[in-house]
């Protein structure tokens, strides 16, 4: 399983309808508006990379309104219970 960030830009007035189709489309787990550089934020759940040209560029890009996204890609995944059984991601 791949779990993928998409950090997309949209045309400000677009936002709340933007996020409501993409959180409608295969793979999309979660959608949220946030502040900062990019208006929304959509976590992916692929099986594999190649699924991801279906879901970004072929799903996520071409809805109308988004003018820019940006893909990141998980390696690994922590959880609170990783931190209480001692897990150091080097947090002081």
């Amino acid at each position: 399983m791949v779990t993928a960030f998409v950090f997309i830009t949209c045309e400000p007035q677009r936002i709340s309808d933007i996020a409501q189709e993409v959180a409608e489309l295969p793979n999309v787990a979660e959608v949220y508006s946030v502040t900062g550089d990019y208006d929304i934020i959509a976590v992916l759940r692929v099986n594999d990379y190649e699924s991801l040209d279906e879901a970004v560029p072929g799903g996520i890009a071409r809805i109308a309104g988004v003018r820019h996204t940006t893909t990141v890609l998980a390696f690994r995944r922590y959880s609170r219970r990783d931190l209480e059984a001692g897990f150091d991601i080097g947090l002081s």
